[in-house]
């Protein structure tokens, strides 16, 4: 049996900053909001709707992780966060077209109250959009400064003494780590230097770290997954989790392809196009921007199926990936798979899956979560990568030295056994032994 954790209580309210007020965020308050009103139910959430087991089957011990571990109740949450438009949550949840206007008009009221701060941006870095809602500042460490005091007032004006951040902002301009990303002395020098390689994403994590801030980033882009921000997040006990929340394509590829692996059945070929055509797809149509979401999905299925350890069956694999913005579909968005696999003495076969997802629909549960877990590993004094929260993730952040892990059922797995030991039961190993011994 683990040790259980000194796990303070949650008190008083919790902040939930967005970065970005788009289609994602404004969908997740608006939940939010009507399943606080008995509207709704919070379908897809884990933290709402998940149980954990506790002991042996035989115990019958299965109660829901809200009610296992101390989380903030959904009436606890306070919203704000930035975006490049100056829409309260209410407009720009009306622009964004997922959710009905019936739904909409019964909180509107709340939402209304969310208005935004002006947004750190850099027209290198996102493409496509025309912005009018941002911070002027003279260099990338003022601009660092002033989401730090957004941080603050937005603690002051609402009496808080906890807040989280979860990243919902656009896709950035691919980019590699480079010097100014491998120290946080390196890192420093380049905020005041105004060193392009300091991406807003990077500005927003680096500020909810040094305000002690929980932080997840939810887009594909580097943010806080550099060694820099690392090694801060690490002296300052702060969680940090990522990157790009898996919704649709590659959420069916982490349960599917999982199963061609325990069959021990070949893939010889995974072709998968999506549409899209809400702000996410308007922005992915620029081609460095396409690319950071296109590497973020090709990394999953090498990491699931492990082709060095079964080369006669994943060794070949044409694994292709493609993304076209299609504004009728708004956000709505549509995959296409098209799976070649091989079965006992090579003979071929065939898969088609053909989901069309609603993109904010999916990923709103995983803000609420986020937030939830986030908040829980602060007051359990976990600080650094928060790598039990992989499940939520399609680059889920690990250690230099460990390979992430991707398979949606082993995630799930760490997830309740981390919760299982910060509570003090028994980890849980499906061995079944025990029980006929």
């Amino acid at each position: 049996m683990s040790e259980a954790r000194d796990i303070q209580t949650p008190r008083d309210k919790l902040g939930v900053l967005t970065v970005g007020m788009g289609a994602v965020a404004t969908t997740f308050i608006a939940g939010v909001e009507l399943i606080k009103k008995g509207l709704a139910e919070p379908v897809g959430s884990l933290t709402q709707l998940g149980t954990v087991r506790l002991g042996k089957r035989t115990d019958g011990r299965v109660p829901k992780i809200k009610d296992f571990v101390p989380l903030d109740s959904l009436d606890d949450l306070v919203f704000g966060g930035w975006d490049a438009f100056p829409d309260d949550a209410y407009e720009a949840a009306t622009v964004a077209g997922v959710l009905q206007k019936e739904h909409l008009a019964a909180v509107h009221d709340e939402l209304k109250t969310i208005e935004p701060f002006p947004a750190v941006f850099d027209a290198r870095y996102v493409a496509r959009i025309e912005v009018t809602h941002t911070k002027d500042y003279d260099s990338t460490r003022e601009a660092a400064e002033l989401v730090r005091e957004d941080i603050r007032s937005f603690k002051r004006k609402h009496d808080l003494e906890r807040v989280v951040m979860i990243s919902c902002a656009s896709t950035e301009t691919y980019l590699q780590p480079q010097e100014a990303h491998f120290s946080l002395q390196k890192f420093e020098e380049a905020l005041d230097a105004s060193d392009p390689a300091i991406s807003p994403s990077m500005v927003y994590a680096y500020a909810a770290i040094m305000e002690d801030v929980p932080y997840a980033n939810g887009a594909p882009s580097l943010a806080v997954d550099i060694p820099a921000l690392i090694e801060l997040a690490d002296e300052r006990g702060v969680p940090v989790a990522g990157k790009d929340f898996k919704t649709g394509q590659t959420l069916m590829k982490t349960i599917v392809a999982p199963g061609f692996k325990a069959r021990m059945l070949g893939l010889k070929g995974w072709y998968s196009t999506n549409i899209l055509g809400n702000r996410d797809g308007e922005v992915l149509d620029d081609t460095g921007s396409l690319k950071t979401k296109e590497v973020s999905k090709l990394s999953v299925l090498g990491r699931i199926l492990q082709p060095d350890l079964y080369p006669e069956l994943y060794g070949e694999i044409s694994h292709l990936v493609k993304i076209n913005y299609y504004p009728p579909r708004g956000d709505a968005k549509e995959g296409w798979d098209s799976i070649d696999i091989f079965g006992w003495l090579g003979y071929p076969m065939q898969i088609k899956i053909n989901f069309l997802a609603r993109d904010s629909i999916l990923a709103a549960p995983l803000v609420l979560d986020l937030a939830l877990f986030l908040d829980l590993a602060w007051r359990a004094g976990m600080g650094g990568i928060q790598e039990w929260l992989s499940f939520y993730f399609k680059s889920p952040m690990a250690l230099p030295e460990l390979y992430p892990e991707h398979d949606l059922f082993i995630q799930l797995m760490k997830l309740k056994n981390t919760l299982r030991a910060i509570r003090g039961e028994d980890l849980i190993t499906h061995l079944g032994l025990d029980y006929y011994e």
